[in-house]
């Protein structure tokens, strides 16, 4: 491999410095099928699922909030992974303020997964 045609390092805090609007995925990068996302989150998000596959949520600033049904509640902590099965419906939300975070989805997923809402969005910006 050429110097040229090697991967570069992408720098996390600096993509995130990008993503503006609240609950907007932007895509920083594809593999195997799949596309890493970040957002930013602020309150709560809508109860989704997704039947089809899993997701994983790494919060890299911030705690994140996950609800499930059965009110159990799961607190992820920056620098820990929480793996969503799928066909299991959540809700992502913080309290205290926003959290930063990366998201692992199939590629063409939407982050509303079977619900349609005001904040579903159709294309992910790539940055």
């Amino acid at each position: 491999m050429s110097e040229s045609s090697a991967p570069e390092p992408v720098d996390l805090h600096a993509k995130m410095d990008e993503v503006k609007p609240l609950w907007t995925p932007h895509r920083i990068g594809r593999f195997d099928g799949h596309q890493l996302l970040l957002a930013r989150v602020d309150g709560e998000f809508v109860w989704h699922q997704h039947d089809d596959h899993d997701e994983v949520f790494i919060p890299l600033r911030g705690t994140l909030l996950l609800d499930f049904e059965g009110g159990v509640t799961r607190e992820v902590l920056p620098g820990s992974l929480l793996v969503v099965p799928k066909g299991v419906a959540h809700r992502p939300r913080t309290e205290g303020g926003e959290v930063e975070m990366l998201v692992l989805d199939p590629m063409g997923v939407k982050h509303t997964g079977d619900v349609r809402d005001e904040r579903t969005v159709d294309e992910y910006p790539d940055i």
